[in-house]
């Protein structure tokens, strides 16, 4: 079974800002909730073919992979794969201005891939569950940057 989540936030801050702050890996642990640490496998900045380890903890284990940047337009898009461990994902950012003077963003992050051996039996909760830490996440990203 397939795992496709997207979620999506309007944030009160000017695009370029909010793209510019959550495609930086580097602030990864500042907003998502379950990155507990990030490094760099290729020198910094972000661009197509840059690479960056994760170290998260997920459903209650510990989950270490590393993306590649698979496609970046700066203050629009950014696609991130990881074929790594029982459940090769992709994430993808989009930011958009919104709002009547385009002085707020929408964001969304989606994730989706395809679980493997024991984790495809619980591709349905696990969906459920990026769901929520989603959702969080993007919450406490608006939270960061509407301050």
């Amino acid at each position: 079974m397939k795992v496709d989540v997207l979620t999506e936030a309007v944030i009160a801050a000017p695009c370029d800002g909010v793209a510019a702050y959550a495609a930086d890996p580097a602030h990864a642990p500042e907003w998502y909730a379950n990155i507990t640490s990030v490094a760099w496998r290729t020198p910094p900045p972000v661009r197509v073919g840059s690479r960056v380890a994760f170290v998260a903890r997920f459903l209650g284990r510990r989950l270490a992979y590393t993306y590649e940047i698979t496609a970046y337009e700066p203050g629009r898009r950014m696609v991130m794969r990881t074929e790594e461990g029982p459940f090769p994902m992709e994430t993808t950012y989009t930011w958009e201005p919104y709002g009547q003077a385009a002085d707020h963003t929408l964001m969304t992050l989606r994730n989706r891939g395809e679980p493997s051996g024991f984790a495809s039996l619980g591709a349905t909760v696990m969906a459920a569950a990026m769901r929520r830490a989603q959702n969080k996440d993007l919450a406490a990203l608006k939270a960061l940057l509407e301050r």
